[in-house]
């Protein structure tokens, strides 16, 4: 069974962290589970000094996945991990019961301005991990698997999951698809889906239909039940990431940066935070 487009949810500029702009979806339901946040950074094209970021603060009870695109940002964190995220790239922290970082552009960014552009996803954890042991992938540009299709009009970067017969080098704790995918004018490409996951399409370039119907640039498609997914680029092609994951049914209490199942589990980790041992 082919799925099609449940619903399509627009996005919403804010600002985030020390005040750098992303475009999210206007609405986090229940369909996009595990999904928690899904963020597109810019694109915005910074001058020299102007470059902002997200200095210290705590995350607990899920995962945030940094993609970057364009520019660069450094994260260190209070377990001593640092590192460089450059174009391509991808950071897949896992905060498990805790983990207080930073993600700051680097330096050339800062000196010398430039086009900042890319993604942060969070991604919950179920019940069962949400204290697990924090851990960090940090996995460079040339590392992950990227393919493309027979004429090369459609080309993927598979970041988790798999696509075009490629699979993903990340290790998830749960199963996750996060493809990037780009298509030419009226390239097609079929995805195979599990049929009990949550899939979604975000849009960030161009236009594509699915069944028929149309997803623009800045759109999140949400999509009904099926096996898999036929895409269609339309006349200024498609970039867009497909995401999927599954159904995790518990409760979810919210604040913030902690993800639990419970108010009593928020109320211990803003407590542990304050005392100084979330981390």
């Amino acid at each position: 069974m082919k799925r099609d487009i449940n619903a399509i949810v627009p996005t919403r500029t804010v600002l985030e962290g020390g005040g750098f702009k992303v475009r999210r979806p206007a609405a986090m339901g229940r369909l996009m589970s595990p999904f928690l946040l899904l963020d597109e950074m810019g694109p915005v094209h910074y001058g020299p000094g102007e470059a902002v970021g997200a200095p210290s603060h705590p995350h607990r009870g899920f995962e945030t996945v940094t993609y970057l695109l364009s520019g660069g940002m450094k994260h260190a964190d209070s377990a001593g991990n640092s590192g460089d995220l450059n174009p391509g790239d991808v950071q897949w922290m896992t905060a498990g019961r805790g983990v207080i970082h930073s993600e700051l552009p680097q330096e050339h960014m800062m000196e010398n301005g430039g086009l900042m552009h890319g993604f942060q996803i969070w991604v919950n954890l179920p019940a069962k991990d949400k204290m697990m042991e924090p851990r960090y992938q940090d996995i460079p540009s040339e590392d992950i698997p990227e393919v493309s299709n027979e004429d090369g009009t459609v080309w993927a970067k598979v970041i988790a999951g798999e696509a075009l017969g490629v699979s993903a080098v990340i290790d998830t704790v749960i199963p996750i698809t996060c493809i990037h995918l780009k298509l030419e004018k009226g390239a097609s490409y079929s995805h195979a889906c599990e049929q009990d996951h949550n899939v979604m399409l975000y849009v960030f370039g161009g236009s594509l239909t699915v069944e028929g119907r149309s997803l623009h640039d800045g759109s999140l498609g949400l999509l009904s039940p099926g096996e898999s997914v036929s895409i269609i680029a339309e006349d200024d092609g498609a970039e867009l990431l497909i995401l999927g994951g599954p159904e995790l049914g518990e409760p979810i209490a919210r604040y913030g940066p902690f993800v639990m199942n419970t108010r009593q589990e928020i109320h211990q980790a803003i407590e542990d935070y304050n005392n100084g041992t979330l981390a």
